[in-house]
């Protein structure tokens, strides 16, 4: 029941802030890269609708769009391609172009997976859409690693500080393990142990 109130107060947490909402910078401008995933919504065409991952030779995993080349270029660019190809199929065509970036979740979440995340999707609400921490998951530690660079988060305590952080094409997302030590059960009980089984000893060394 608590990790079901964790995994929902993670994933609704960003909703409730229409101020950090504003804040929070779009990717939009931002070139797709080979691995990214396109989420097009084709009016009228339901068989050119889907979602559609830009392949290693630059264009989209679809007959149709295998001819038009999105690597590289913004969202908006992509989609103006994407519609003088549509054109052919509807002269008013209208489309709808979402971008999708892969994301690792991994660490101590309950499900770790390769996630194509929609643009301004929050860490918080991919730690929840991974199943959330799991008992020994630490978030007030989770790690970031984005391109060359690595950043350590804290959505626990400072949860604020990164409420509007968003995740870009690429980022591996690892949530650290809460240390299971516990020292009346690692140290203490074990030495009693030990001075026992020496007095035991000594006691019977003197029969």
């Amino acid at each position: 029941m608590m990790r079901d109130i964790v995994v929902i107060a993670l994933f609704l947490a960003p909703l409730g802030s229409a101020a950090a909402q504003r804040r929070a910078p779009r990717l939009s401008d931002a070139t797709l890269r080979i691995g990214d995933a396109l989420q097009i919504t084709v009016w009228r065409l339901p068989e050119l609708s889907g979602e559609f991952v830009v392949a290693p030779d630059s264009t989209l995993v679809h007959p149709v769009y295998q001819a038009v080349k999105v690597a590289g270029a913004t969202v908006p660019i992509a989609k103006e391609r994407l519609r003088s190809v549509l054109i052919r199929y509807d002269q008013d065509v209208q489309l709808v172009v979402e971008p999708l970036f892969p994301v690792t979740v991994a660490g101590e979440v309950r499900q770790p997976n390769l996630y194509r995340l929609r643009e301004g999707t929050t860490f918080a609400q991919a730690v929840a859409l991974a199943g959330g921490p799991t008992d020994l998951g630490r978030l007030e530690r989770v790690r970031v690693i984005r391109r060359d660079s690595t950043m350590v988060i804290n959505l626990g305590s400072e949860y604020a500080r990164y409420e509007s952080l968003s995740v870009a094409s690429g980022d591996q997302v690892f949530v650290a393990r809460r240390s299971s030590f516990n020292i009346l059960r690692d140290v203490l009980y074990p030495l009693a142990s030990l001075t026992a089984a020496v007095a035991a000893v000594l006691a019977y060394s003197k029969q």
